[in-house]
């Protein structure tokens, strides 16, 4: 039996050019409105086959890091004006998974921004079933390894992303979603610094009482509690 795999080089190498054509970009070596040598003679120097070029460019193209243009060839654009949410892992990896102020800071803006919401929204439409599964999530908090990482890690995640669906408003899960990579190196660096320690309690107690004004449909207080325990997060993380 033949499966339909690509070869492992091909994926590999592709993954490689995007790492250093984003890397080229992130770091400004490649300006924004540059056009780049042609595919031909690109893949030289890249040292890859075209159709490996190709699908790299492509790639970049849907992150919005690049224009592909049949007449003009490929050009750089200002990722901040046409860039999209899958940037964000690129970002991260451009720093090689440090933190940059800057980007955190923008980061954890943007989350209290729309964790607020969707836990102001999630008070008046989250359905008991959704707020059943919210309750299992706190209680497999309360009973987890204080020093497991993963464990940790994917409860925190699973906890906010079942407020955000049920704030009923499909967007804010997609928007969780798609920066789930960055969502969970974020988290897995609060962990490390609070695993086993008192603050991680701190955090789960935060949850629970979250989780009894959902219950009690205090919109007001859902967002008082969603603002404050993203804040203590934040103070931790950046110290």
């Amino acid at each position: 039996m033949t499966l339909p795999i690509e070869p492992l080089q091909v994926n590999s190498l592709k993954s490689a050019c995007v790492a250093r054509l984003e890397e080229l970009i992130l770091s400004g070596e490649l300006k924004v409105g540059e056009r780049l040598p042609a595919e031909r003679d690109l893949a030289v120097r890249l040292g890859v086959s075209r159709p490996v070029l190709h699908e790299a460019l492509v790639d970049l193209s849907a992150k919005g890091l690049v224009t592909i243009n049949p007449r003009r060839g490929v050009v750089i654009n200002d990722f901040r004006k046409s860039g999209s949410m899958a940037i964000l892992s690129s970002l991260l990896s451009y720093h090689n998974g440090e933190l940059d102020p800057q980007f955190v800071s923008s980061l954890l803006s943007m989350r209290i921004l729309v964790e607020t919401e969707t836990a102001r929204l999630a008070a008046t439409r989250a359905s008991a079933e959704q707020l059943a599964e919210l309750r299992e999530v706190v209680e497999r908090e309360a009973a987890a390894d204080r020093s497991s990482l993963v464990e940790l890690v994917e409860l925190d995640f699973d906890f906010h992303l079942l407020i955000s669906i049920a704030s009923e408003n499909l967007a804010y899960p997609l928007i969780l979603n798609s920066f789930k990579t960055v969502y969970t190196h974020f988290t897995t660096a609060f962990y490390q610094k609070t695993a086993g320690s008192a603050v991680v309690d701190d955090v789960h107690a935060y949850h629970h009482r979250l989780l009894e004004a959902l219950e009690s449909r205090d919109s007001q207080k859902c967002v008082e509690i969603m603002k404050s325990m993203l804040e203590h997060g934040e103070k931790l993380l950046k110290s």
